[in-house]
């Protein structure tokens, strides 16, 4: 039979599924995504009325949504920082953005701590990174040297989205798209190429365990967006609404063909998903942190307060809604624990694995110095907004807004918190 372009295609998938159907089962592969600069608000499953995000809705659906999950930073670097190591970032210093430089040897995640991929590669897994690094731009902290085995993507905080970025820019917006430390001019909107990365890699590393982070720069700004997604969201009159709108569904695209390669592959079934954003919306990319108070930047409900979803068939409740509290450096115990891999606990490793019941636990922020944090501890949380200002309290069962400071009618609770 004349084999035709039309017809080889789906016998290739119907033979790289039937492939995957008949492996004996292997530790399951790790799939984290971040978004970046995403609103509490600004998806399908949060309750969105204008960000469509149909395969994040159906992560959601397929798993488990944490309705009171949290970054451990309100800005990037910082959460970035405690989710690779599964360690309050402030531990080790890591409490701010950093000033990214492209050739300064000093200024990166400490390389005394232990990256997550560095375990997984250890046990077998393939490790890639697709996306933002933002944890060192000299090459002695480049992805490559902190155990990643391949990575497309940059080493700045952000990027233009349509500028492929030039070697010798010192504008971190403009650094260089890599591709194993090798510069490309990639030609499709970033956040599309993003996507067809993630998927490249999860289909080339189908036949072992792998660990993908996918760590978007988008929606942060600039707010840039293609024209096709643009006319999808015609109706939005506001244009910064309209292109951030526009940039979200882009994303979701790019999530969704992760999705569909793991389950072309069938490899749905083995593959613990995370989604979160690094950070609440902040004021700059018309982001929505809905009935929260604050944005990125702030330690209010606003700017740490994210969209978090884990989906593992079987491990974790398909279609859950959780208020128990968790936060960002979960991932990294979680990851570990579902790959049957030790955590050396030398160091103390304050996240917590979700494949089990969460304990009761006080969640703590803190950055400039500790001029500014929080804690949240069950119910009441207590806020510090500087050193000059008097600390507040709020109860988050009643007061999820954060409107009422309760710091002089509960001065015991406050006192509690403050010292914890």
């Amino acid at each position: 039979m004349e084999m035709t372009r039309r017809t080889f295609f789906p016998l290739a998938a119907w033979a790289a599924a039937a492939s995957a159907q008949n492996r004996p089962r292997r530790r399951p592969n790790i799939v984290l995504i971040v978004a970046d600069d995403l609103g509490n608000n600004d998806a399908g499953f949060q309750g969105s009325p204008d960000c469509k995000t149909p395969h994040l809705d159906s992560l959601a659906a397929a798993g488990t949504r944490y309705a009171s999950g949290y970054a451990s930073h309100p800005f990037c670097s910082p959460t970035r920082a405690g989710i690779m190591t599964g360690r309050y970032q402030h531990r080790f210093g890591h409490e701010n953005n950093m000033v990214v430089r492209r050739y300064d040897p000093d200024t990166g995640l400490l390389l005394t701590e232990t990256m997550l991929p560095e375990l997984p590669s250890k046990a077998g897994y393939a490790t890639g990174l697709v996306g933002k690094w933002h944890l060192g731009a000299h090459p002695r902290f480049h992805p490559q040297a902190r155990d990643f085995q391949e990575m497309y993507g940059f080493v700045g905080g952000g990027h233009d989205y349509f500028h492929p970025g030039v070697d010798g820019d010192v504008d971190q917006h403009l650094f260089p798209i890599e591709r194993d430390r090798t510069t490309v001019v990639e030609k499709e909107y970033l956040t599309t190429a993003l996507g067809r990365e993630a998927a490249a890699f999860v289909r080339r590393h189908q036949e072992q365990p792998f660990f993908l982070y996918l760590a978007f720069n988008a929606p942060h700004s600039p707010l840039q967006a293609p024209q096709a997604y643009l006319r999808k969201f015609a109706a939005i009159q506001d244009p910064d609404w309209r292109s951030y709108a526009a940039m979200v569904a882009a994303m979701d695209d790019a999530v969704g063909r992760v999705l569909t390669a793991l389950r072309e592959l069938r490899l749905e079934d083995d593959t613990l998903v995370f989604f979160l954003s690094d950070n609440g919306g902040p004021r700059d990319n018309a982001s929505s942190n809905g009935r929260y108070r604050g944005t990125k930047r702030t330690v209010y409900e606003g700017g740490i307060r994210v969209p978090f979803v884990v989906r593992f068939p079987g491990r974790v409740p398909a279609g859950a809604a959780v208020d128990t509290p968790v936060i960002s450096m979960d991932i990294f115990t979680t990851s570990l624990a579902a790959a049957g891999i030790p955590v050396d606990r030398s160091k103390p490793i304050d996240g917590v694995n979700l494949l089990e019941p969460v304990p009761a636990r006080a969640l703590h922020w803190r950055m400039f110095g500790g001029d500014e944090g929080a804690i949240r501890d069950g119910v009441p949380k207590w806020v510090r907004r500087g050193a000059n200002r008097p600390p507040e309290l709020y109860d988050l069962a009643a007061d999820p807004g954060e409107k009422n400071d309760l710091a002089a009618e509960r001065p015991a609770d406050a006192a509690r918190l403050a010292a914890a």
